[in-house]
């Protein structure tokens, strides 16, 4: 088994490397965010993902332990190929689809190529608990919430129940003034206007 390769990038194709070891080179798929990190020319560390079938032998290799461990998380969801969870973790950094699947944000990630919603919502219920995020980092608003958070507050349940997820409760919810009634709170968060 290859845990690791360790080399020059050779070359950087559209969704991959090809790795030198030694004067063997790897052509190893890598997400968008190590395609990002990695220079041609440049030594280069890959945790590999090794994906053997009868017609053919891939190489997933990542920059950091924890996105291949992300990775092999995406693997165990019922109907998620390498491919596939090449396809999610390509949507943003591996901390922001960490939190993705956190806070259930399942139409993020739909974006991801081929992901249709059975399988986005399949990945949040498989992995919220297992991708070791307590609460949803949402960066853009500097806001770290929890699901206790959005399960607190009466308007964010109501706006879960139609079927926002806690991260997008909370942020339609985060401009308006918490002082005003559960009932005004959540005509103005579906209107969204503060």
């Amino acid at each position: 088994m290859i845990a690791t390769l360790e080399g020059i990038i050779d070359e950087q194709l559209l969704d991959s490397v090809i790795l030198n070891v030694q004067g063997v080179g790897y052509g190893v798929a890598v997400t968008v965010e190590d395609h990002g990190q990695l220079t041609a020319g440049k030594p280069a560390k890959l945790f590999i993902y090794e994906h053997i079938r009868e017609n053919s032998y891939d190489l997933f290799g990542f920059v950091g332990r924890d996105t291949k461990q992300l990775f092999e998380l995406l693997l165990g969801v019922n109907g998620v190929g390498p491919k596939m969870a090449m396809s999610i973790l390509s949507i943003g950094n591996s901390s922001e689809v960490r939190s993705a699947i956190a806070g259930g944000d399942t139409k993020l990630i739909q974006r991801a190529n081929g992901v249709g919603k059975r399988v986005a919502e399949r990945v949040v219920v498989d992995l919220k608990d297992k991708v070791g995020l307590t609460g949803v980092d949402l960066a853009d608003t500097g806001l770290l919430l929890s699901e206790s958070t959005a399960a607190g507050d009466e308007a964010a349940q109501a706006l879960m129940s139609l079927g926002y997820s806690p991260a997008d409760a909370m942020l339609a919810l985060k401009s308006i003034d918490s002082s005003l009634s559960t009932e005004e709170r959540i005509k103005l968060a579906l209107k969204g206007k503060p």
